[in-house]
């Protein structure tokens, strides 16, 4: 019996394209000087990794890769650390297989 490779996160991922809408982010991360813990909570929630530490210490965020799963509004919108919104029609995640 042949066993199977493990499928990783990272590899299904790939196969979604995005249709990046230039200079109009559907999420932007609220400016702040320490970042609470919802938004650390982020750099490991997101399944796309899109949130990341920068050298001063804050969060930000690249939503090229978003998949719009909504678990930053979940957890990040009702603190109001994260401004959360669809993207505009056409642009965002495109599923490759659905």
């Amino acid at each position: 019996m042949a066993t199977q490779a493990a499928t990783r996160v990272e590899d299904k991922l790939y196969l979604n394209r995005y249709l990046v809408d230039a200079g109009r982010a559907h999420i932007k991360v609220r400016p702040h000087t320490t970042p609470s813990p919802q938004l650390l909570s982020l750099l490991k929630l997101c399944p796309a990794r899109c949130y990341e530490m920068n050298s001063a210490g804050q969060v930000e965020i690249a939503t090229d890769g978003c998949v719009e799963c909504g678990t930053c509004r979940v957890v990040a919108e009702p603190t109001g650390d994260i401004e959360w919104n669809y993207p505009r029609g056409g642009y965002g995640v495109l599923f490759k297989f659905g």
